[in-house]
């Protein structure tokens, strides 16, 4: 099965990113992921028990506390992808690592760069299919700059994501720290 291991964004970050997702769907029909608003701790992996992972990140959301982020501005990745900047606190970044080491743990799990200790910490409003219309989708987001500055936290809820039978519903195992 296909899983992936997201952070969810909470509180007015989270909902003002759903709502912008939103927006962009029904102004370019430009669709997003079908989970809430997140920033990835790893990437879609396979693997067909989850249970040592879970326990991992059960334990560790248990031993440690939450940490403070700030959601600023925004940016893109070429062409491809427009997202909401993460600044990650000294704390965050921390915790992140650590997590990442434990997970590392897992035999199915491999990092890359893209998803290991160096990524560029994101919220994604959209990526799929936009080269065409990513100009006018920039615009839209560059339009709420100023609207869009948020703290929230890391550690809140981690979630692991099964995409079983259908990838367009997914299955949530909710770890709240």
């Amino acid at each position: 099965m296909r899983y992936v291991i997201v952070s969810v964004v909470k509180g007015d970050a989270g909902n003002f990113n759903n709502n912008l997702r939103k927006e962009v769907f029904e102004k370019f029909q430009a669709k997003s992921s079908t989970l809430p608003a997140h920033f990835t701790i790893k990437a879609p992996f396979e693997c067909e028990n989850t249970d040592y992972m879970d326990n991992i990140i059960e334990n560790f959301c248990k031993k440690h506390k939450k940490a403070l982020y700030n959601i600023k501005g925004y940016d893109h990745f070429d062409d491809r992808v427009i997202f909401m900047k993460v600044n990650m606190s000294k704390e965050g970044k921390i915790l992140h690592d650590e997590l990442i080491d434990e997970l590392d743990k897992v035999s199915y799990i491999n990092f890359d760069k893209h998803d290991g200790k160096n990524k560029i910490f994101h919220v994604t409003i959209t990526s799929k299919k936009i080269q065409k219309i990513f100009y006018d989708i920039e615009k839209i987001a560059k339009k709420r700059k100023e609207s869009g500055v948020f703290t929230t936290h890391f550690i809140g809820s981690i979630v692991s994501t099964s995409y079983q039978a259908n990838p367009e519903c997914p299955q949530y195992t909710i770890i709240d720290g």
